[in-house]
């Protein structure tokens, strides 16, 4: 892999932000579905790990977590400065190269949705598993493996399931382009590269969308039973 993330979201920063402030899977599905995970983080020192244009952020300050944000996307955290304030620790870096951070510092880190743009995860995890205290959680959030496994099919292309692959996506937000890639693994990957930095796997969630969201998204529920949908899965991992 490159030494660089390979993401690029200054040139949507402006309209991803916007739209991540409402969409389904972000506003009433992975973030609810994260904070519920991360509990009473009151007093906790956490890191969040790809804080974009810093919505979880401010909800765990909200909560009474002490909070650092870090992000690859300059554009990104201007628009979570503004939001956030000119005192939060907010800072432009690249998770794919070493954290600025002294060893045992956060009870807390947050990877919401930003693990799936790098290659090679071993690094990161190590990363992660130095900055955080012993004990300390890892929460992750990530495409899940089997809603990619259907796209492939519903495109016609031949599933490739137990590999490690790329995925390119073009995405126009707020009249902007930006194309952003993607690494897909299978659920197994993901267990072994977890275990072998050293994290015990506490939980796998695959969660609901919170009870809003049927009102404000009537026709994506209209033929559910319930509020589960294929989106992204969760992980709750414990330092060793």
């Amino acid at each position: 892999m490159s030494a660089e993330t390979s993401y690029d979201y200054d040139p949507i920063a402006e309209g991803y932000a916007a739209e991540n402030e409402k969409s389904l899977v972000n506003a009433y599905y992975e973030r609810p579905a994260m904070l519920e995970l991360a509990g009473d983080v009151a007093g906790r020192r956490v890191l969040d790990a790809g804080c974009g244009a810093g919505p979880l952020f401010a909800a765990l300050r909200e909560r009474g977590a002490v909070v650092t944000g870090v992000d690859a996307s300059a554009g990104m955290l201007e628009l979570a400065r503004r939001r956030l304030g000119a005192d939060a620790d907010l800072r432009v870096v690249d998770l794919a190269g070493p954290l600025p951070f002294p060893d045992d510092t956060f009870d807390d880190v947050i990877a919401s949705l930003v693990l799936h743009y790098l290659e090679d995860w071993g690094p990161t995890l190590a990363e992660v598993r130095r900055v955080l205290k012993p004990g300390g959680r890892l929460l992750v959030s990530v495409d899940h493996p089997f809603v990619i496994t259907l796209m492939q099919q519903a495109a016609g292309k031949k599933p490739q399931y137990f590999e490690t692959r790329n995925r390119t996506e073009e995405w126009v937000m707020g009249g902007q382009t930006a194309t952003l890639s993607f690494w897909d693994r299978p659920l197994h990957a993901m267990t072994e590269a977890f275990t072998a930095a050293g994290f015990r796997i506490s939980v796998i969630s695959e969660p609901p969308a919170v009870p809003e969201a049927r009102e404000v998204f009537p026709e994506q529920f209209r033929d559910r039973p319930g509020l589960r949908f294929l989106s992204f899965l969760f992980f709750v991992l414990e330092a060793g």
